[in-house]
């Protein structure tokens, strides 16, 4: 089975972001895909109940519905900008959703996070992501108008914004590593991430760790095959060169 890796698209940041993904997802059928799989933010928000789904969160879902009936699996990595992607309401759209995934392609083995817990350094994130994804949290997102509660999400999302980008293209390069290791030690073979939005790669003999480019920069994607290879694929499912790592110190380019 051919998997499709979608990092950070961040559907509804702007311009046709929504359309430009509902033709990915019918390409992707038409190629035979039988798995899309987003690296987390699928969309700039994604809370699991229905009452705060903009339009173009529902044209998506939509279409997931469709290739879905078709037999295509749908999997939702959990992201720093998602929330409560088990609700009943989502559940109905997608496959699973779950914050690491893994399966086996060939003699490899993958596991899929997003990336934004890697940094043990960013204290801040970590407590907003743990207050802001708890049980009161769920509760008060039942309770509160849909109008409301988006704009106090964006609002903390804005007051966060200096810290997330800091550590978002300034990668945290020793706990990337970090990671990478204890993740070989457990036998995977490749670790994916999103959250950083710009390649970055580490190698230890067969084994690799590496950022995937977000969609919403390259309108890129990671296709998976059967075998354990992978390629990288363009707007059109069209294979391209992946984009070259930026500088291995910090993530950012000249």
């Amino acid at each position: 089975m051919t998997r499709l890796i979608i990092a950070d698209a961040h559907v509804g940041h702007g311009g046709t972001d929504a359309d430009d993904m509902v033709r990915l997802v019918a390409r992707a059928a038409d190629a035979g895909v039988g798995e899309l799989i987003y690296l987390g933010d699928a969309f700039q928000y994604l809370i699991g109940m229905a009452k705060f789904w903009t339009p173009g969160v529902r044209r998506v879902l939509g279409q997931w519905d469709r290739v879905r009936q078709r037999g295509v699996r749908v999997v939702l990595i959990e992201g720093n900008r998602d929330f409560f992607l088990d609700e009943p309401d989502l559940a109905a759209h997608i496959d699973q959703a779950c914050r690491r995934y893994q399966f086996a392609a060939g003699p490899r083995a993958f596991r899929i996070v997003h990336g934004d817990r890697v940094n043990l350094r960013d204290i801040q994130y970590r407590f907003w992501s743990a207050v802001s994804k708890s049980r009161p949290a769920r509760l008060w997102a039942h309770l509160l108008p849909a109008s409301l509660a988006v704009a106090i999400v964006a609002n903390m999302e804005a007051r966060l914004a200096v810290t997330n980008r800091k550590y978002r293209y300034r990668k945290p390069v020793r706990d990337l590593e970090r990671a990478a290791a204890q993740a070989w030690a457990e036998g995977v073979d490749v670790l994916l991430w999103g959250h950083f939005h710009t390649p970055w790669a580490c190698r230890q003999g067969d084994r690799l760790a590496m950022v995937i480019p977000a969609w919403l920069e390259t309108r890129g994607s990671l296709a998976v095959a059967g075998d354990g290879s992978w390629s990288w694929l363009g707007p059109g499912l069209e294979p391209q060169p992946l984009p070259a790592p930026r500088d291995p110190g910090t993530g950012r380019g000249p």
